[in-house]
């Protein structure tokens, strides 16, 4: 039995509704995958079983001559009826981390198993972490409360209470790991040439990103004179960037309210609500909402979106006039929204797992704006869908594409329905104005598909099937 509130419905506001499904997504552990590439003096130790094992072994792969930073430590009968000294066993563990590895930081992710029998990480780890030296950041990722997007937001929010208090003058320049990046491989000479940054506040943007990303989202914002003064998480552990009261933060990612919560509440920090810079559409609003709040007029954004606009018209050709439904996986679905109803496209539904509105307001302000400049009815935002009325919704609305989680994809296929694997939005580099072309790639695949197999008549063959 389903339970479903909405919203009173207004003629200019977002309709929104809750179900009771489940989280079909990835378990959170997941976000391991990523986080031990993007912090390379890292180790990452989950907590869990040998079935946290299995799908850690499955999603990232194992391979012969790899050490990858990371591994499971795995519970047993008689850690589970507490038979066993839990800080013994992980101590022995950490301290093999050590002698094999010597990471910078030990980050312990705790699982469902750890969350049913109460095993109190957060009170072992500062303990073990006095004894053998090393720190060790507790998260909790389990499947039970979080999509698995949020296991980074977790790790970040974690994290986030490490970074240094207070600001050393002397080594701001050779710790800048930004810095290092933009001036990588640059002369003198050049240097005097660049423009001079305006006097503005501290910045740091936080969300994990591929480095290339965030060099491109870093030269956008030195166009206008804004500098980077840090990134959480940094490249090393490290180089985590100082946090002092009255510094301004801002969100790469949506899946990112916890960690946003932490910087607001703990470190006194002060949050920039922009939309997310996804699409060349959202990049535009990113810059120009940061540029607003420290007061400079940006410069040159319009034109630079137009262009890209124009470089990808072909993509946006075989988007325009079609449909697309979002069943909710990887939190990504408002800002993917507003990007393809940008591109032309109808959005029938928006399935979301989680959504922070007072993180993403901003991203919601501008889904619904997008939607009156395009002239397309405002789409229906369901947060924790139930699949089975979905997939209801799916056969009435017949969408011309459905995004979806892997679960759902093939047996949609089969119904005659293209779908687009959400997770593939979630490792792809999606972010910035150089972007978009990769962003459109993973879009229109399933179109440029279709239209490809027509002259074979699969697509008579596959709508015989769906009817059989």
């Amino acid at each position: 039995m389903t339970v479903a509130t909405q919203a009173n419905a207004q003629p200019n506001a977002l309709n929104f509704e809750c179900e009771t499904g489940n989280y079909h997504t990835f378990c959170p552990i997941s976000c391991v995958a990523w986080l031990y590439q993007k912090i390379e003096d890292s180790f990452f130790l989950v907590i869990g079983t040998k079935t946290c094992g299995y799908f850690l072994q499955n999603a990232m792969g194992v391979m012969i001559f790899a050490e990858p930073r990371y591994a499971m430590a795995e519970l047993e009968e008689g850690d589970v009826s507490a038979q066993l000294n839990d800080y013994e066993e992980l101590k022995r563990l950490c301290q093999q981390i050590k002698r094999d590895r010597n990471p910078s930081v030990i980050v312990w992710i705790g699982t469902c198993t750890t969350e049913i029998i109460k095993m109190d990480l957060e009170g072992l780890a500062p303990k073990l972490e006095a004894e053998i030296g090393i720190p060790i950041v507790t998260a909790r990722a389990n499947g039970l409360d979080y999509a698995f997007t949020q296991g980074e937001d977790t790790v970040l929010a974690a994290m986030a209470q490490r970074c240094p208090s207070q600001r050393v003058e002397s080594e701001k320049t050779e710790r800048n790991a930004i810095k290092r990046l933009l001036d990588f491989g640059r002369k003198d000479e050049e240097e005097t040439t660049t423009s001079e940054y305006v006097d503005h506040p501290p910045l740091t943007l936080f969300g994990s990103l591929p480095d290339p990303v965030v060099t491109q989202l870093s030269l956008e914002l030195k166009k206008q004179g804004i500098q980077v003064s840090g990134m959480l998480p940094a490249k090393r552990y490290t180089e985590l960037p100082p946090l002092v009261e009255g510094d301004y933060v801002c969100g790469v990612n949506p899946f990112l309210s916890r960690t946003a919560t932490t910087l607001m509440r703990r470190r006194k920090c002060k949050l920039i609500g922009a939309p997310f810079p996804i699409g060349p559409d959202g990049t535009r609003a990113w810059v120009e909402k940061i540029c607003s709040v420290f007061g400079i007029e940006p410069k040159g954004l319009e034109e630079r979106e137009q262009k890209i606009w124009e470089s990808v018209e072909e993509y946006v050709a075989l988007l325009r006039g079609k449909s697309v439904f979002f069943m909710g996986d990887n939190l990504l679905e408002i800002s993917l929204a507003r990007f393809l109803t940008r591109c032309g496209m109808t959005v029938q539904e928006i399935g979301i797992p989680y959504m922070d509105k007072r993180y993403q307001k901003a991203e919601l302000d501008f889904l619904a704006k997008t939607c009156d400049d395009m002239g397309v009815p405002y789409p229906t935002i369901v947060e924790k869908p139930d699949n089975y009325n979905q997939l209801q919704r799916i056969k009435e609305s017949n969408p011309d594409l459905v995004i979806t989680g892997m679960a759902h994809a093939n047996p949609l296929e089969a119904r005659g329905i293209s779908t687009k694997w959400s997770v593939e939005f979630t490792f792809a580099q999606i972010h910035g104005f150089a972007n978009t072309r990769d962003l459109l790639e993973l879009a229109t695949r399933p179109l440029r598909r279709n239209d490809n197999l027509k002259h074979l008549g699969w697509d008579k063959l596959v709508q015989e099937d769906a009817q059989v």
